[in-house]
């Protein structure tokens, strides 16, 4: 399989607008347009059923210590353990391409709906849902896509793995609210085949040009 965006080339910079937030030069950070990018594969299996598609960011700090906080940088060596950002699943056999803000269009405080999407689909909820769980004003569940926001001092450049799964089954055998662990554990054994695209993103001035 192959998949790729006119949104972004592989292994090009993220642009803003596909991004939860871009840099602030007053406040560090600011809210951005959100909007999930576009996205299109080909060569699926004739045996398809279903695709399935990941957002992953494999760079995310394993320990909070240190995130954002002013005067401190977060050093590459830090472990860093997975965050992902969208999980989508149940798309028909028959829909080889997603739309550009077909999914996600702004940010929405406390998450958007879910887990029934557009085209027949469901969403899982992103790892926001936890990162936001004490956060007063943002807490809820965030269904579906939520672009990159990683630590605005990270002195890592941030990956951000889009996958698309070609599944032998028409449903992901999972009920109700979902996230990644439980979304990879239920495709085991059901993938017939995948294809994957990486972006980067950065909201640390010192390296954003880079």
């Amino acid at each position: 399989m192959k998949l790729w965006s006119n949104s972004f080339a592989d292994g090009a910079r993220i642009p803003g607008e596909f991004a939860f937030c871009v840099i602030d030069p007053v406040d560090h950070v600011k809210l951005s347009g959100n909007r999930n990018p576009h996205l299109a594969w080909s060569g699926a299996p004739a045996r398809t059923a279903s695709f399935v598609v990941v957002c992953r960011d494999g760079d995310v700090p394993s320990r909070p210590d240190d995130v954002n906080q002013e005067g401190r940088e977060i050093p590459s060596t830090l472990p860093r353990v997975d965050f992902y950002h969208w999980l989508l699943v149940d798309i028909p056999p028959t829909l080889a391409s997603i739309a550009a803000g077909g999914f996600s269009d702004g940010v929405t405080p406390r998450g958007k709906s879910g887990p029934a999407a557009a085209h027949g689909t469901r969403q899982g909820v992103n790892d926001y849902t936890g990162w936001f769980a004490s956060d007063r004003d943002m807490n809820g569940d965030y269904f579906g896509y939520d672009g990159p926001c990683p630590p605005w001092n990270d002195s890592m450049v941030h990956h951000y793995e889009f996958s698309v799964h070609a599944l032998d089954i028409a449903r992901v055998p999972l009920e109700g609210r979902f996230a990644g662990a439980d979304l990879l554990r239920a495709i085991q054994g059901h993938v017939l085949d995948s294809a994957r695209l990486v972006g980067t993103y950065t909201l640390n001035p010192r390296i954003a040009g880079s």
